[in-house]
């Protein structure tokens, strides 16, 4: 039994929508949200700033006292999940990818379009896992610049956001696209906004769930679970103060 808090680390607010997920699945944990609002997007950074603000988020967290990291931020991953595990060897440290493999292994599955940052596809880690399905899937690779700034702003709905969505959806009106995958983790919180405006249904899915299970797997292979039978605590802390009405806010949000 280890009672001390589980760490999340995002550049911004969308790390919340795995949060939800984690503490769905382990509602005995206690959590600490870090969130680098005052940074982000990260996803349009390039590769050693990314890494050295993941490096210090993540340093926050274990200032803390957390006895486990979740990298809830696809770019973050992609740039720094090696460098962290290779820092601290023994500490659990789960990060989150884009939900190809689940996508592009479905039955009915022809082409799938990954939205991601700039960055995320542009990173080794991402490519290989896209390149690794391309046999079962035409997996398309869509770079969203601004949209998660656009989350960060609290504009989660709106004409600004129909009119972004649908540029960015107009090549792809007419593909044969089951299902689209939310590679980035502020994208969640506009999922129905994206659902309306791709103009034809379509399966929408995420990392969050599967990072959630990870995480469960290794606490439990560590023997870190706590065993409290009471509810955990979920704490948010963000480099910008004024985010943290809007961090409840999502945690909260029907989406």
């Amino acid at each position: 039994m280890d009672p001390r808090a589980i760490g999340v680390f995002d550049s911004g607010l969308g790390g919340i929508s795995v949060l939800r997920a984690c503490t769905a699945l382990l509602p005995q944990e206690d959590f600490l949200f870090f969130g680098d609002s005052a940074n982000a997007p990260y996803g349009e950074k390039d590769l050693a700033q990314v890494q050295a603000l993941t490096l210090a988020g993540i340093d926050h967290l274990l200032a803390q006292g957390v006895k486990a990291v979740v990298v809830a931020c696809n770019t973050a991953t992609s740039a720094a999940i090696a460098l962290l595990r290779s820092r601290h060897p023994g500490l659990p440290i789960i990060g989150i990818e884009p939900a190809v493999k689940p996508a592009a292994q479905a039955r009915d599955s022809s082409q799938v379009i990954v939205m991601a940052t700039p960055l995320t596809i542009h990173e080794d880690k991402y490519q290989r896992l896209a390149a690794a399905f391309c046999h079962q899937a035409d997996v398309i690779s869509l770079p969203c610049k601004g949209l998660a700034e656009m989350v960060e702003q609290g504009r989660w709905e709106g004409e600004a956001l129909d009119a972004y969505l649908q540029e960015l959806f107009l090549p792809f009106r007419y593909c044969n696209v089951d299902y689209i995958v939310l590679g980035c983790t502020h994208y969640p919180f506009v999922r129905r906004a994206i659902r309306k405006n791709f103009g034809r249904p379509v399966e929408i899915i995420d990392g969050s769930d599967g990072t959630a299970r990870q995480l469960r797997r290794q606490l439990e292979g560590a023997g870190l679970l706590a065993q409290r039978s009471t509810p955990g605590r979920v704490t948010f802390q963000n480099s910008l103060p004024d985010r943290l009405p809007m961090s409840q806010a999502l945690f909260q949000m029907d989406y």
